[in-house]
């Protein structure tokens, strides 16, 4: 079994533990046992409401009977308000319970507060640590203005399968991008002290699997290897615990036929023994209640017993420890042990975070309007934004635009659309506030009258005359933007896809846009890497937009015009159709490979009517400057405690000043267990000038190279790797071996 001492080797331990004080021995030992079960109970902020539904209505309670349970000890956290009244009001009452405990307020702010930032996945195509901490560090800052203490994110469920809706929510197919984000994204909102009123309590999640669903249906299934589950899905896990997260969220789904809120061996065995999590774990909403659906709770007090025996320390929305933990404790189904264990953890938790010294931590009326959607967090949502595009094909060097001498026909429902900037679990943004791609564009304009707007058709529909108002304006103009793709709502928790193309009433305007023969430009607006068909597919350029939040006009239109060269990457491949999914580029060698020269030939590893590749594939993605590689340097043979130091030259061969994104991928060429045809293991940025070049030292870590091997132990095995450079031109190959 892999256990603590390998995920040592790959240093993902955390960093420290941390443990009750004797304020907290003592409240314990004076309370009763329905106090204690109003502490491992979270509900719906109904007090403060911010007017968005992210989950089905259960139990509603409305504000005066909430407040009144938590006078009588009932309530330990809320979640999903917003604002510092209602916040003040609620811990006003807490504090007249019996002992006075102070509440978490807690919120899904999975990309913005006020302030909506680009969705993570797009934040992910920025491949940039360093921005997403701060985008974090600022997400926090705003949102403990707003009254928060507590977010439920980051998401860090590795997604190889883009049908599943909640891609949009994490940071993609590869290992070590989620790795690094998951820290990076943690330590951005907590900083560098819990009790600090700008710190937000991280929450990776959801633990663990979750991603991998059959079908990429939510909340169905999930079954794989113990080896898959310890190599691809714990080591984000274990990286934003490794950098202080004490919280996490078990995953909705079963796990190998046991579901994530009543196993055990997943939540204690896994969660607690290997990856020494000291935390809280958290059921997700109403997750105890649902194992009576799932088929293996009698009725809701078996539910309960399930779920706090396998590890879940607070019950969300449910009410279901309130409601049975007494008896169950009474009857001794349920050790009073195993309740003071979970108690222990949620008072160390809001003693970590200051509120017992505080109560009102990040409960300022005046700090509210101050730190609310200021000029600083809007120039960072931006930044993000701009960094978030991804150019993935620009034909005769097509973009940028110039900014007068021609006519533009910005065509397609996201035209003028402010609804869909934002994407799914926007918090507590006003759609109101956003900067449409229209706007953007005619703000760079020279002479705004050049653009002419028509929206051809619906998200969905067909709208009169659509298409031929849309086809005017294209034989008007000299290029055509076409703004396509997915509505806000067609991504994120429950909106799973069984067809990933864009909707047929788009796909129809594309075709008849394309028929007039003028160079267009897609801009896709969407939550997942899609199939892209026809038109759409073979468009003289495409751009990812995303969900990119309040600043999307501003963003593409910089891009567009060239005030700001586009550098994202992609963090998901986009398939050549949905029947490829799931699929990742660091997919399992096979015994069969098609080759480079024909990828279809008979009786070789692919489909039928399509090969085992994607039309876009992961890390793809381009600027305006072109670079090339020459003069790779590595070691032939590496030992552990040694690098893998890796020397290449890359040199600006355009006439723009350009950003190179260098990134190194690997593949052990010999192991006991099949591994990925290759896997990105390191990547740099260069901004050089044309002509310029420059040598870039990038490093693998001996520990980088370790697997899972077939007797379930972490280890480097040696033998040779290949070794591949790629600059998005010419690929470099080396190889090493590690001994």
């Amino acid at each position: 079994m892999a256990g603590s001492a390998q995920l040592a080797l790959l240093g993902l331990l955390p960093r420290s533990a941390w443990a009750a004080s004797a304020r907290i021995e003592a409240l314990i030992a004076r309370m009763t046992i329905e106090e204690k079960a109003g502490q491992l109970s979270c509900f719906n902020d109904e007090i403060r409401p911010v007017g968005a539904v992210f989950n089905p209505v259960v139990d509603p309670r409305g504000a005066d009977t909430l407040l009144a349970e938590i006078r009588a000890g009932r309530v330990g956290m809320l979640f999903n308000g917003y604002g510092v009244a209602g916040a003040r009001k609620a811990q006003a009452a807490a504090l007249k319970s019996r002992l006075g405990i102070p509440l978490i307020f807690a919120a899904d702010v999975i990309h913005g507060c006020r302030t909506i930032f680009p969705i993570p996945l797009a934040e992910a195509a920025a491949f940039d640590p360093d921005l997403s901490e701060r985008a974090a560090r600022a997400v926090a800052q705003e949102a403990n203005a707003g009254g928060l203490h507590w977010t439920f994110a980051p998401v860090v469920d590795v997604a190889r399968d883009q049908r599943w809706g909640r891609v949009a929510e994490g940071a993609g197919e590869d290992l070590l991008l989620n790795r690094q984000l998951a820290a990076a994204r943690v330590r951005g909102f907590q900083g560098s002290d819990l009790r600090r009123g700008d710190s937000l309590l991280a929450t990776p999640k959801h633990f663990a699997g979750y991603s991998a669903v059959r079908g990429g249906m939510e909340y169905a299934a999930v079954d794989m290897s113990l080896a898959e589950l310890r190599e691809t899905y714990l080591p984000p896990f274990a990286a934003g615990f490794g950098v202080g997260a004490l919280a996490t969220i078990a995953s909705f789904t079963d796990f190998n036929g046991v579901p994530a809120t009543a196993n055990r061996w997943l939540l204690t065995d896994v969660l607690r023994g290997e990856l020494k999590f000291a935390g809280v774990c958290v059921s997700d909403y109403d997750a105890d209640r649902e194992l009576i659906a799932h088929g293996v709770a009698a009725d809701e007090a078996d539910a309960a017993r399930l779920a706090i025996l396998a590890g879940i320390d607070v019950s969300m929305q449910s009410g279901l420890y309130n409601k049975h933990l007494p008896a169950l404790v009474a009857s001794g189904k349920v050790p009073m042990a195993r309740v003071d264990e979970a108690v222990r953890r949620v008072l160390a938790l809001k003693e970590a975070l200051g509120l017992f010294d505080d109560p009102f931590r990040s409960l300022d009326v005046a700090a509210e309007k101050k730190r609310t959607a200021t000029p600083a967090i809007k120039a960072v949502a931006r930044e993000v934004a701009t960094r978030s595009i991804v150019l993935l094909r620009n034909r005769d060097a097509l973009l940028p635009l110039p900014r007068k001498g021609k006519k533009i026909a910005l065509l397609g429902p996201f035209g003028t659309d402010k609804a869909n900037l934002n994407g799914p679990w926007s918090f507590a943004g006003d759609a109101k506030d956003g900067i449409d791609l229209a706007t953007g564009i005619r703000d760079l304009l020279t002479d705004p009258s050049a653009l002419a707007v028509e929206a051809g058709s619906g998200i969905h529909d067909p709208l009169a005359d659509g298409v031929e108002r849309a086809v005017a304006a294209a034989k008007a103009a000299d290029v055509v933007l076409l703004a396509i793709g997915e509505a806000g709502d067609m991504s994120g928790e429950g909106n799973s896809r069984t067809d990933i193309t864009v909707p047929a009433a788009q796909q129809a305007l594309a075709e008849a846009v394309a028929a007039t023969g003028k160079p267009v430009v897609v801009l896709l607006r969407h939550g997942r890497a899609l199939a892209l068909e026809g038109a759409v597919r073979d468009a003289s350029a495409i751009l990812c937009t995303w969900f990119l939040g309040e600043q999307t006009g501003s963003a593409v239109a910089d891009v567009l015009f060239g005030v700001r060269e586009p550098t994202g990457r992609l963090p998901v491949s986009f398939p050549l159709a949905t029947g490829q999914q799931p699929w990742s580029y660091d997919r399992r060698s096979t015994g069969r490979p098609a080759g480079d020269a024909d990828p279809m030939e008979p009786g070789r590893s692919h489909w039928r009517d399509a090969p085992d590749r994607a039309l876009f594939p992961f890390g793809s993605g381009q600027g305006y400057a072109r670079f090339t590689l020459f003069g790779l340097e590595l070691p032939g043979r590496v030992a552990a405690g040694q690098a893998v130091e890796i020397r290449v030259t890359v040199a600006n061969t355009s006439t723009w000043r350009g950003e190179a994104f260098v990134r190194v991928d690997i593949h052990d060429r010999v192991a006991s267990r099949t591994r990925p045809v290759r896997q990105m293991k390191a990547y740099a940025r260069a901004t050089l000038d044309p002509g310029e070049a420059r040598v870039v030292t990038l490093s693998i870590p001996y520990q980088e190279l370790a697997l899972v091997a077939v007797d379930g132990q972490w280890r480097v095995e040696p033998g040779m790797f290949d070794l591949w450079v790629d600059a998005g031109g010419e690929v470099l190959h080396g190889a090493f071996e590690a001994v």
